[in-house]
């Protein structure tokens, strides 16, 4: 004991290569009271790699296992799943209905009690966890199904295998037709290698694209070309989007039954949809109004003396002429009735209504005289 401490306190006093001499006789005791913590059956035991560890390696259907892991991201949504055939399938190999969802901690741990349910296809089996949002990231540990059926895995192909050697990229650009609901289209680059002996000719790859928590929709496309073996080449294939379509996507690829690469898409809402169903129920609306105005106006009945009876229908008084209308002193008024009396005294006569008609206001026998006409009148008083 004594020997211990001595050694622990002269470590850090110690050179380098002596201090690392001394660590592990330092830390033997340490390690070897806390042998079972240090060797806790963990998955993956890289560094910077998620893990998953299991409190059993085998139970029946029924029954449970709980499933724990640490390293994955903070705050992450991560599946867990029983699968088959080493999941080399993809999770078609997978029990999917009986799969659980758990979200990891602040420290990026979780615990999750998971039931034991028969893949549909024969072990050996994993229990597969993977993220469902954001980056990618999965962990397997192995797992037996008691009384599910074993069968050894299938052979690998003896044709090319290909593998992505360079970073995917998502080509091409929107349009009008897009702003207005029109489908999303873009093209998938793959960089991809032969790391098989034999070339690769004409693979048929499968592209999908899944929205949100969605499983992807899977879609087989040929590509027209051949990879020798041991060189590369790049792969180009288009991607579309149901019409419509806006916000995260993930498109994903896929080649012997193995996801070759993942790549977001993040799609703009149509706001010309937005912009027409707002000017469609601002236009009908007027459109119906104006249609319903014109109809009343044909079927509603005229009443007389309106529209177009106005004018026939209206009868001016009796003895009411322009001139009574007009306001006292204005111009011609004095003709008018001066004229007008002439007609009425000759009209008294016994001369023709034509001959009163034509007869100027005064005759010549009694048309003033000239001198009557200019002698101004003498005022009063004057001689």
């Amino acid at each position: 004991m004594v020997a211990l401490v001595l050694g622990l306190a002269l470590a850090p006093a110690l050179p380098p290569a002596a201090a690392a001499q001394a660590a592990p006789y330092a830390a033997a005791p340490y390690a070897a009271a806390h042998a079972p913590l240090a060797s806790a059956p963990y998955a993956t035991a890289a560094d910077g790699k998620p893990t998953v560890r299991l409190s059993a390696k085998e139970a029946g259907k029924g029954g449970s296992v709980t499933v724990s892991g640490r390293g994955w991201r903070p705050k992450a949504l991560l599946t867990l799943l029983i699968c088959g055939q080493n999941m080399i399938g993809g999770t078609n190999s997978c029990a999917n209905g009986d799969g659980r969802a758990v979200t990891t901690d602040t420290q990026g741990a979780f615990r999750r009690k998971l039931p034991v349910a028969e893949p549909p296809k024969p072990c050996p089996c994993v229990v597969h966890v993977a993220t469902v949002t954001g980056a990618a990231a999965d962990a397997e540990a192995a797992f037996t199904v008691a009384g599910h059926p074993v069968a050894p895995l299938p052979t690998e192909h003896a044709g090319g295998r290909l593998a992505v050697v360079a970073q995917p990229r998502l080509t091409g650009s929107s349009n009008l037709l897009t702003w207005f609901g029109a489908p999303a289209q873009r093209e998938l680059r793959v960089t991809v290698g032969n790391l098989g002996p034999a070339p690769a000719k004409d693979p048929v790859f499968q592209v999908g694209t899944s929205h949100g928590v969605f499983a992807p929709q899977w879609a087989e496309q040929q590509w027209r070309g051949t990879v020798p073996a041991g060189k590369k080449a790049e792969v180009r294939l288009p991607v579309e989007l149901p019409a419509g379509a806006h916000g995260d996507y993930l498109v994903s690829l896929k080649y012997g039954g193995k996801v070759l690469v993942e790549q977001p898409w993040g799609v703009g809402r149509p706001w010309g949809v937005t912009l027409f169903w707002v000017l469609l129920c601002v236009v009908v609306p007027t459109a119906v109004f104006r249609i319903g105005m014109a109809v009343v106006d044909r079927v509603r009945p005229h009443l007389p003396g309106r529209d177009h009876g106005r004018s026939s229908g209206r009868t001016r008084p009796a003895g009411r002429t322009r001139a009574a209308g007009r306001p006292p002193g204005a111009a011609g008024t004095g003709k008018r009735i001066r004229n007008r009396t002439a007609r009425e005294r000759a009209g008294d006569g016994t001369g023709t209504p034509d001959d009163s008609a034509a007869l100027p206001w005064f005759t010549p026998d009694t048309a003033p005289s000239t001198t009557t006409s200019t002698e101004r009148p003498t005022s009063k008083g004057s001689a």
